[in-house]
């Protein structure tokens, strides 16, 4: 109830703003049947991608399953892949920041501050 409440919600927004930007009005019963018809939509998709993820033999839904189930919309999963190529690129990053921090906590240095200690020490043995 509260997820279709929600849902009630945000369409009803998304309404408001096309009144302002259209100059329409929308009756409550129409907020309330495009509410209810999103609600049942994505209801179906939820089963959709629980069916793509279960025939690959897998518990979780990936983003491949959500891009199966955007097909028929070009401009939808053009949308999805660029978003979910983002989102991984974001992913790499942030793993390649925590190896950093957590290789510094250790007292670990990089390649090129092992040769620079290396170096140092070598002079100091030398004089």
């Amino acid at each position: 109830q509260r997820l279709k409440a929600a849902v009630h919600y945000t369409v009803g927004c998304l309404c408001q703003e096309v009144e302002e930007d259209k100059e329409v009005h929308f009756s409550k019963q129409s907020i309330a049947a495009i509410s209810e018809i999103t609600f049942r939509q994505c209801e179906i998709f939820a089963k959709d991608l629980e069916m793509f993820a279960r025939h690959a033999k897998r518990t979780t839904v990936n983003t491949e399953d959500v891009k199966l189930l955007a097909r028929r919309s070009n401009s939808l999963l053009k949308y999805i892949t660029q978003k979910s190529e983002e989102l991984a690129s974001s992913n790499m990053e942030q793993k390649e920041k925590k190896k950093k921090k957590s290789s510094a906590a250790k007292g670990e240095r990089a390649p090129g501050e092992q040769e620079a200690t290396l170096t140092e020490n070598e002079d100091s043995n030398m004089a």
